[in-house]
């Protein structure tokens, strides 16, 4: 079973409401917190981390001496991460999804992809509870890739508690699908 902790607003009680049902039911209990934006239940459940692992997503690379300008990349990309000016590339890594279109549609095999670090996932132990949280790193503007790094380490044979991070955009949603 997972159960997700969320509201549209920040304050409300979400960690709270989700850290005490954790500890309520005691056995075979995993808790991910996936407001990596803000991680707090690590407050309340005092875990010892045992595990940090970093999370990346692929941001592009272009090889300007086998580019032709021709500005493919920048057309597929729904995100203006990719500006092509008459002799130069212009990438913007904080705008990148991480889709790969550009360098899979790239004619001229210009385009490689590199690891763009986001963040960091956290994994311990609170007695028997087991524990996983996402740290976003400062300025970084994308958190579903790393809640989706989070729930990577869901246990199916736990129960699994999230507390989901606020509001109702994609990071929510993120947290919340399977």
């Amino acid at each position: 079973m997972i159960i997700s902790i969320a509201s549209g607003k920040g304050g409300t009680g979400k960690t709270t409401i989700a850290t005490n049902l954790a500890l309520s039911i005691n056995n075979d209990v995993q808790f991910l917190d996936c407001d990596v934006e803000e991680p707090d239940a690590h407050i309340f459940l005092n875990p010892r981390i045992k595990k940090t692992l970093t999370a990346s997503i692929p941001v592009p690379k272009i090889d300007e001496s086998k580019c032709n300008f021709c500005g493919r990349c920048a057309e597929v990309c729904a995100y203006n991460a990719l500006a092509v000016l008459k002799d130069k590339v212009l990438t913007f890594p904080n705008l990148c999804h991480g889709c790969g279109g550009c360098s899979l549609l790239c004619p001229q095999k210009a385009i490689t992809e590199v690891n763009k670090d986001i963040g960091v996932v956290e994994i311990g132990n609170s007695n028997n509870l087991q524990f996983v949280q996402g740290r976003l790193n400062i300025g970084e503007t994308m958190s579903p890739p790393l809640i989706k790094a989070v729930k990577n380490y869901i246990n199916p044979t736990r129960i699994v508690i999230i507390d989901a991070p606020p509001g109702t955009s994609c990071p929510v949603i993120e947290a919340m699908i399977k």
